[in-house]
C-alpha cells in the first residue's frame, strides 16, 4: 500500500478537526488529561456576592451565571476558600466619598490610582451577603477584604497598597496547599489580582474562565488576561477538571 501524500494527510487532519468541532469537541482536547485537584489544591471563590450579580449595587453582567458552574466543580475540592468584599460606609473607593466624582472615574489615593465605584458591599448589608444559591459545604475559610476604610482590596492576598497582607498565603501554606484554582467576580479585577498575587506567593494558579465574569472597563478584561498569562497563570475551563 502506498503511503498517503502530504496533501492527503493534511486533508484528513482538516476533515477530522472539522468533525470534532462540529461535535463540540476541540481536537486538542482529546489528548489533554483532566485536572484532578488533590489535597494540596484549593478552590478560591472570589466575591460571589449579591452586590456583584444582577440587581446588586455593582452588578457584573452575567455574574449570577458563575454560581451553577462553581457548585458543579466544588465537590472535586477538599479545600475551598471564599472571599467577601466588606466595605465600611463611606469607603475611600466609593465615588460618593469624593466630591464631584462619578462612579468609574479615577482618583489618586495615598497608595496610587484608584478606580471609584458605586457604593457596594457595605458591611452587614444584604448587598454584601454571599449569593444564596452557592453550595460550598467544604468551605473552611472566608476572607473579608476592603474593610480598611482608606484602602481598597481587590486581591484575596494583599490590599491595594501592596503592603498589607490578608494572611491567606500563610494559611494555605500552613495547610500544605500548592495549587489554587480561582473563580468568581470579576475576572478583570478581584479574580485577576488574586490569581497574580497567588503566583507571586509561589502557588501554581489556574483561573477557571467559565466560572468567572468580567466588568470589562475600557478594555480591562483583555489587559487582565495578558497580565495573568505573563505571570504564569493558566487559563482553563470547568470541563478541564475531573468530576469528583
Amino acid at each position: 500500500m502506498s503511503r498517503p501524500s502530504a496533501l492527503q494527510r493534511r486533508s484528513f487532519l482538516l476533515q477530522s478537526s472539522a468533525a470534532l468541532l462540529a461535535a463540540g469537541t476541540a481536537p486538542w482536547a482529546l489528548a489533554a488529561d483532566a485536572l484532578k485537584p488533590d489535597d494540596k489544591s484549593a478552590l478560591i471563590v472570589v466575591d460571589v456576592q449579591n452586590c456583584f450579580v444582577p440587581g446588586g449595587t455593582l452588578p457584573v453582567k452575567g455574574g449570577d451565571e458563575v454560581v451553577p458552574v462553581i457548585n458543579r466543580i466544588a465537590p472535586a475540592f477538599a479545600n475551598i476558600v471564599v472571599t467577601q468584599d466588606w466595605h465600611t460606609p463611606g469607603h475611600a473607593s466609593f465615588a460618593s466619598s469624593h466630591g464631584g466624582k462619578k462612579p468609574f472615574e479615577t482618583t489618586v489615593l495615598k497608595y496610587g490610582n484608584q478606580v471609584l465605584w458605586p457604593d457596594h458591599c457595605v458591611q452587614g448589608t444584604e448587598d454584601a451577603a454571599l449569593h444564596k444559591d452557592l453550595k460550598l459545604p467544604t468551605a473552611q475559610l472566608i476572607i473579608r477584604k476592603g474593610y480598611n476604610k482608606g484602602v481598597d482590596s481587590y486581591s484575596a492576598f494583599e490590599e491595594a497598597d501592596r503592603k498589607t497582607v490578608t494572611g491567606l498565603a500563610g494559611y494555605l501554606k500552613a495547610r500544605g496547599i500548592k495549587t489554587v484554582y480561582v473563580t468568581g467576580l470579576a475576572t478583570d479585577f478581584c479574580v485577576a489580582w488574586t490569581a497574580m498575587d497567588a503566583r507571586k506567593a509561589g502557588f501554581n494558579v489556574y483561573v477557571i474562565e467559565d466560572a468567572t465574569r468580567a466588568i470589562d472597563l475600557n478594555g480591562s478584561l483583555e489587559a487582565a488576561w495578558k497580565q495573568m498569562a505573563a505571570k504564569g497563570v493558566k487559563r482553563i475551563q470547568s470541563s478541564d477538571i475531573a468530576a469528583a
